[in-house]
Formats: structure tokens, C-alpha cells, sequence
């Protein structure tokens, strides 16, 4: 992996820092290629780890593409390397913003998505720093442009995102509020957010208060569960519960093959 480590601690924009993508794991489908959902890991894991989860869930019909961040300095490891889809120092409405590193992989998962056939439903999935990007593509999407102003270009159906929280979340109201054309799609697309309330590493309240966020930005198709004893990590009952969400929300035919 080659990266420029200038300037990423501080979310600076002053100078451009090239990052350099890992490998991507693909799950194909057992059934009908009905759905391609981009699934995103968190801080410091690879895509490996959740490709070999997600080929054991009962969506035959669902195509999964893991990629893998990054390896980049990340300041809330104080400046040590490990892989990362932005920077980040504090998890926070106050924090500084990594927008161009939000960019570029948003635009990463994009670019994964933009070769599907036309009659597939694309989503967007993630755990913790990979929920992050999820609930920011959907703002992407929403809004119709990453935050630089570049055009987004991928349709979505589908977002989820597990243990994580929204980025840029003070400016997004005012945001799609500001455009018809945002407001229509934020009421129509779906989302669903998972939390444990005894989450350790992302607190239960930075969900929760990414939740209200969407809702009060006109996300009106917007699920949030929450899990009681569920720290940073998944379960059963709530992958079971992300399998019944994808099936109904994407119309998918089949089961387990």
C-alpha cells in the first residue's frame, strides 16, 4: 500500500493525500442476481473479514462486494498507520471532518457499484467506520453530489449500517431541506441502523443521535433497533434482523439455497 501521510491528521485540505485502496472480496450470488450491496468493515480490519460472514447469511439472491480501506495514519490512534476509509480523531458534531478522504471512498464504493447490470438494486452497508460511510453515501446519494461538489452517480435502494454514525450531520438538514429534488429522495430511501447499548467503542448515544439526525433531515423510510448487552461487535439477532430488512425492502424471491 503507498499513501502521502501530509496534512491527513488534521483534515487539512491544503494539500492532497493519495491513498491506495486494498484488496476487494467478492461473495456471488448461490441464486438469482438480484441485489450488490458494498459491505464496509471497521477501523483497522479488512474485507476478508466480513466477506466470510456474509456468504453464510440466507441471501442467495444478494451479490457482496468487501472491500478494503486504506492503510493511512489515523489521529485517534495518534498518527499510527492502520487501515481506514477517513481520518478520524474524535467521534464527535464538533470534530474536524476528513471530507476528502469521506469523498474518495465514498466515490470508491460508488465507482464498485457503477458496473452492476441496470435492472440490479445496489445498497450500501457497513460496520462502525464502515456504517460511517454507508450513512454518507446515502447523503451522497440524497443530495446528488459528494461533498466537493463532483456529481454522485450510482442509484441506491438500500442502506445499513451497524454500530456506526453519520458524518457531517450539522450541515444535512439544512442541506436537503434547501432542494426538492433532496427531500424526494431522502423520504424514499431506505435505511437500517443497528446499535447495542453497551457499545464501548462507539457509544449508543452517537447512534441514536445519528437516528434523530436522518428523521429530522426528512429520512422518513429510517429504522433504528437498538440491542440491549451489545457491545462493539454483531449477533445472530441482528444479522438475522439485517437478512428480514434486505429481503422485504429489495423484494427479494429466495431464501436460503
Amino acid at each position: 500500500m503507498s499513501f502521502n501521510s501530509s496534512n491527513v491528521g488534521s483534515g487539512s485540505r491544503t494539500s492532497r493525500s493519495t491513498f491506495e485502496f486494498g484488496r476487494t472480496h467478492v461473495v456471488r450470488p448461490r441464486g438469482k442476481h438480484q441485489a450488490t450491496i458494498v459491505w464496509l468493515h471497521g477501523l483497522g480490519d479488512k474485507g476478508s473479514s466480513w466477506s466470510q460472514l456474509l456468504e453464510t447469511l440466507p441471501l442467495s439472491n444478494i451479490k457482496w462486494i468487501c472491500p478494503t480501506a486504506p492503510t493511512r495514519p489515523v489521529a485517534i490512534f495518534g498518527g499510527f498507520p492502520c487501515t481506514a476509509w477517513f481520518d478520524v480523531g474524535d467521534i464527535s458534531e464538533d470534530a474536524p471532518t476528513d471530507l476528502e478522504g469521506l469523498d474518495a471512498s465514498a466515490a470508491h464504493v460508488a465507482n464498485l457499484l457503477s458496473t452492476e447490470p441496470a435492472d440490479i438494486k445496489l445498497g450500501v452497508g457497513g460496520f462502525s467506520m464502515g456504517a460511517a460511510i454507508a450513512l454518507y453515501s446515502a447523503t451522497c446519494r440524497v443530495l446528488g453530489q459528494y461533498g466537493n461538489g463532483n456529481p454522485f452517480p450510482v442509484h441506491l435502494s438500500a442502506i445499513v449500517g451497524l454500530s456506526g454514525w453519520l458524518p457531517c450531520s450539522r450541515t444535512l438538514k439544512n442541506r436537503v431541506e434547501g432542494s426538492h429534488e433532496a427531500a424526494r429522495r431522502a423520504a424514499s430511501l431506505p435505511i437500517l441502523l443497528c446499535h447495542g447499548l453497551a457499545d464501548e467503542v462507539v457509544a449508543y448515544n452517537h447512534g441514536e443521535r445519528s437516528a434523530q439526525t436522518l428523521s429530522l433531515a426528512g429520512f422518513r423510510n429510517l429504522t433504528f433497533r437498538t440491542y440491549n448487552g451489545l457491545g462493539h461487535y454483531t449477533i445472530p439477532e441482528e444479522t438475522g434482523e439485517v437478512c428480514d430488512w434486505l429481503t422485504a425492502i429489495l423484494g427479494l424471491e429466495g431464501s436460503q439455497s
